[in-house]
């Protein structure tokens, strides 16, 4: 990238951490939350940059660019898949060795091809369970009535699945909004009152560039940064 991009995503890095640990600050939180830095169709180079601040995070959302980039750029990037997952791709995404997450666990019939690939390759995989709070219809997730029996069936069924936690996509709206977060706590309370499971050691993947402040605010342990951080102009493929 020329000079120009170079700092305008290290400011954006230094803006976007300085206002985490505002929120965190004001919530009086013990812990900060891990920013994954969303870098779908963002070039390499890009990541690159943000990886000499000493970034290590970073979410994908489309199984062929996350195994593209996890080939090119350095292996000791920790790869969030956050994308919605088809079956059939499940295989490409846990042959990615340094896949740190897949956060969007959203049926027991992914949950159970993800744990038997996973016997297959010998290796124990992190998820998350994709709650979807926000009720509309193009959003993956399974609705927050079905978000414990989701969780109980990844932590008794599949036993190479690693239970990290619970994500969700909150409605966009130009102005922040409560009620998806809200609703993700009380499927935190929810799983951790009839599933015995200390929640206060799992994620809660929730806040994007729009509304990470009152995602933290809210218990969020984890957000998902994209255009905040990369900007939101798009980046013209190479020919």
């Amino acid at each position: 990238g020329t000079m120009a991009e170079t700092s305008e995503i290290k400011a954006n890095f230094q803006g976007v951490t300085g206002r985490i640990k505002e929120a965190v600050k004001k919530a009086k939180l013990e812990k900060e939350p891990t920013l994954v830095a969303v870098s779908k169709t963002k070039p390499n180079e890009a990541i690159t940059e943000a990886y000499e601040l000493g970034h290590r995070h970073f979410g994908e959302n489309y199984v062929q660019e996350l195994v593209k980039k996890s080939k090119e750029l350095p292996s000791d990037i920790k790869w969030h898949f956050i994308g919605h997952l088809q079956s059939n791709k499940a295989k490409m995404v846990v042959g990615v060795p340094n896949l740190e997450m897949l956060e969007t666990v959203d049926s027991v019939k992914l949950a159970n091809t993800l744990n038997r690939i996973c016997g297959e390759m010998k290796r124990k995989l992190n998820v998350l369970v994709q709650v979807n709070t926000s009720g509309e219809q193009q959003k993956y997730g399974v609705p927050p009535s079905g978000c414990v029996e989701m969780v109980r069936h990844v932590v008794e069924k599949c036993p190479n699945l690693v239970f990290g936690g619970l994500m969700t996509i909150g409605d966009y709206s130009p102005t922040p909004k409560p009620d998806c977060f809200a609703s993700l706590v009380k499927c935190r309370e929810a799983v951790e009152e009839k599933l015995k499971i200390d929640m206060s050691t799992k994620q809660m993947s929730m806040g994007m560039s729009a509304d990470f402040e009152l995602a933290i605010e809210m218990g969020s342990t984890s957000v998902r940064v994209g255009s905040a951080l990369f900007g939101a102009r798009q980046y013209k493929k190479k020919s």
